[in-house]
């Protein structure tokens, strides 16, 4: 998508015209609207200024091109904030997805090239680091610094205040589950992984955090914050089939209602860590003998309750299905071996192990 602004006029909302102080009056009105997105929608758009555009006629184009909601907050904010005559002329890209204060700041550097990460949803913190480093978006020494910080829980170099969210956290925990996955425009010139790490928890405090603090509100849930991402991330590496996941989720919860262990596969994967020998971060298959061999906190078929943390990196849809599960007497199920990735499911031992014969034993 281009979009050529060449400063022609534009009307002008009655808070606009009332000048300085009226713009000043709006932004002090609208100010939470600063860090919020227009969309969800992460797709590159790219954006071009002319030279001498003035402030007013950027941000028209901007909510017209569907990047801001506001035309009138935004001259409001780089106004207040001394950037109106910083604006520069040139190509830009941009996301529905970033905030206007991300649009505006960006908006200021010239030439803002940046370059499209997309990190998939299921994965574990330390493949999106080996992905950064081999794929050149972030050199060796940026992706091995973004695997460190991610997994000591680091902060140092971004603002704490921005992510309250994290301080739900148990001591010496990681970051594992709180980097949003999904697809970020990171700016192309030398990006670090504070720049990528920034983007992710801006982006989970911007999608989650509400829908959790929705439904804790309600009280729908008794689980805490790191409680939801942590059955999320066994949900996301579970299921294949979307409309799957709540089904999932609730035999999960309902097997932590009566006391009973997880027993689930993902879990055990991630306790053995990467594979060597078949450069992979998710052993498969997964034998039996397997399951009581790893002594790990993580391994649910061996404890019960949850893990210490989640195992790899939820995506909304998981979440939600945490948040708001099926409503059955499920207590486990197996995938069918057909290829559709879908699962039957079963609420006593002996209906399971009549799937098991069926679908996995050949019988």
């Amino acid at each position: 998508m281009l979009l050529l602004i060449w400063g022609a006029g534009f009307t002008l909302t009655a808070c606009a015209r009332g000048g300085s102080a009226g713009l000043e009056l709006y932004l002090r009105t609208n100010q939470a609207e600063i860090d919020k997105p227009a969309s969800v929608d992460d797709r590159p758009a790219r954006f071009v200024v002319a030279s001498g555009t003035p402030a007013r006629a950027i941000g028209q184009n901007l909510e017209q091109a569907g990047l801001i909601r506001d035309a009138t907050l935004f001259e409001a904010y780089v106004r207040a904030n001394g950037l109106d005559n910083r604006l520069a002329a040139g190509e830009f890209t941009l996301a529905p997805s970033m905030t206007l204060r991300e649009i505006a700041e960006s908006l200021t550097r010239a030439q803002a090239a940046a370059i499209s990460i997309t990190i998939p949803e299921g994965w574990r913190l330390e493949q999106t680091a080996d992905y950064l480093s081999r794929r050149g978006l972030l050199g060796e020494q940026e992706g091995a610094a973004y695997r460190d910080m991610a997994l000591a829980g680091d902060l140092t170099g971004l603002d704490p205040s921005r992510y309250p969210f994290l301080q739900q956290r148990p001591a010496g925990s990681s970051l594992e589950g709180y980097l949003f996955p999904d697809t970020y425009l990171i700016p192309a010139s030398a990006p670090t992984a504070r720049d990528v790490l920034a983007h992710q928890l801006d982006t989970f405090g911007q999608r989650v955090l509400p829908l959790f603090e929705e439904v804790q509100a309600a009280g729908d849930t008794r689980l805490s914050l790191h409680e939801v991402l942590t059955l999320a991330s066994i949900v996301e590496r579970e299921a294949v089939v979307a409309e799957e996941r709540p089904a999932i989720a609730g035999v999960y919860l309902n097997r932590l209602a009566a006391g009973m262990r997880l027993d689930a596969d993902p879990t055990v994967q991630y306790a053995m860590g990467y594979q060597p020998a078949a450069e992979q971060w998710w052993k498969t298959p997964v034998f039996l003998e397997e399951y009581s061999s790893v002594d790990s906190l993580y391994n649910t078929y061996l404890y019960a309750g949850l893990p210490p943390g989640p195992i790899a990196a939820p995506g909304l849809s998981s979440i939600r299905a945490v948040l708001y599960p099926a409503q059955h007497d499920y207590l486990y199920f197996v995938a069918i071996p057909d290829g559709s990735g879908r699962h039957v499911f079963a609420t006593t031992f002996a209906e399971h192990e009549e799937n098991v014969r069926r679908y996995l034993s050949g019988g």
